[in-house]
């Protein structure tokens, strides 16, 4: 098992990590490479009531496999994107994913029932799960220690972005034309995006670090990743929280419209907490390179299940207003993004040889587990915010308990410092 475990790894490459580009550009390149998949996910929710209204789907929850579909193929895919990127490079693989997302949002734009709608977010899913891996490697390939850490903090300062004006888009589409509008818009992202890649950013894999594709090889890749304490106990506690994330995403359109009421302003009121996230990482890349990951993180996970229970008691007491929620949840999500960056880090610092694979490994788990977690807690909804907030509260316990057995007993240092 590797005791590689240092937060101050020194970045690897460091007089030209990433050449022929600029740290600014190459932090917003793997920004919007994720930020494909918050759009993808958030700008749908407005649409959702007119989706299905459209192809005839009765059952309000059922509605939620628009998101789920894309997550269970977002999820599943990034275990083989790694060890492709691995053996050819992250460039040529990345461009490949991204046309299929391309691709398959649209035929969403033509398809003619819930079904077909359903299969191309699936695939859509399938290509960008590409981004998704690669954009952590590509960040794990040039730096490590904290020094990662601030990068991916950057990275989720964009990212997070998008969940705040992605509702706000999808609802001045819906109002402009019809639902097919966001995937027509949606598809001209991948185009955009893969002609950015293609344009400028460059290989961060040579050739001499390339590993064959070989049954022993891609067994001995996983052996590092899945025999390491560190990585995949936090890879854990990240896919219980991601499952946090997912089951507010699917809830939040019924709470928000047929709960509380708001449906006209339903989409300041999602970005008023997905900013909350933004000003997490934010404040992540401005204080973790003095502090430390785990200082970080696992003070945000206390207050992460803390507030899951005080959540909770507001629904228990019957005293829940739109006002309470929306200030509960942007805690919540301020202490999610804080977290997230600094458990991702965390997981792939030990295993920067196998980081391809570590990346799938990370992507596979946290957003699969994520998605069937956050599936369970949407259908759970019963015209209550009860059934989130029960959730959210026992997902903290959870993940607090997986930290403390992954850093054997302790918080805010690691095993090995």
């Amino acid at each position: 098992m590797s005791t590689s475990n240092s937060e101050n790894t020194a970045d690897k490459t460091a007089d030209s990590p990433h050449p022929g580009m600029g740290f600014a550009e190459f932090v917003t390149i793997v920004a919007a490479m994720m930020a494909v998949n918050a759009l993808a996910i958030d700008i749908m929710l407005p649409a959702l009531p007119a989706i299905g209204e459209t192809l005839n789907v009765s059952e309000a929850n059922r509605i939620q496999l628009v998101i789920t579909a894309y997550l269970l193929g977002f999820g599943f895919t990034q275990l083989f994107y790694g060890t492709l990127s691995d053996r050819f490079g992250r460039k040529p693989v990345l461009v490949i994913g991204l046309l299929i997302y391309a691709g398959f949002g649209a035929f969403s734009v033509v398809a003619a029932s819930f079904e077909q709608v359903l299969f191309a977010r699936v695939m859509q899913g399938v290509g960008a799960a590409a981004s998704r891996v690669i954009a952590l490697s590509l960040v794990r390939d040039c730096y490590g220690g904290r020094r990662m850490a601030k990068v991916m903090s950057l990275v989720m300062i964009v990212f997070i972005a998008v969940p705040v004006v992605a509702p706000s888009i999808g609802q001045a589409l819906v109002l402009l034309g019809p639902w097919r509008l966001i995937f027509a818009v949606l598809t001209l992202m991948g185009v955009v995006l893969v002609a950015w890649i293609l344009l400028r950013l460059p290989e961060t894999l040579p050739p001499e670090r390339r590993t064959a594709i070989s049954p022993a090889g891609i067994a001995a890749s996983f052996r590092i990743v899945l025999t390491n304490r560190i990585t995949v106990g936090y890879a854990f506690a990240a896919t219980v929280v991601m499952g946090s994330l997912f089951g507010f995403i699917n809830s939040a359109q019924q709470i928000f419209v047929d709960v509380f009421e708001i449906g006209a302003i339903f989409p300041l009121a999602f970005a008023s907490i997905a900013l909350f996230m933004a000003m997490a990482s934010i404040t992540n890349s401005r204080v973790v390179e003095r502090l430390g990951m785990r200082r970080v993180s696992h003070s945000a996970l206390l207050l992460f299940t803390g507030v899951g229970v005080l959540h909770s008691a507001f629904n228990l007491l019957g005293i829940e207003t739109v006002w309470s929620f929306i200030a509960l949840q942007a805690i919540t999500m301020f202490a999610f993004g804080l977290i997230m960056p600094n458990f991702n880090s965390i997981a792939l610092d030990p295993v920067g040889e196998v980081a391809g694979t570590a990346s799938s490994f990370l992507g596979f788990i946290t957003t699969l587990g994520g998605a069937l977690l956050g599936y369970f807690i949407g259908q759970a909804f019963d015209g209550t915010p009860l059934p989130m907030a029960l959730g959210f509260a026992a997902l903290g316990v959870v993940a607090t308990a997986i930290v403390l057995f992954t850093e054997q007993g302790r918080l805010f240092k690691g095993i090995y410092d």
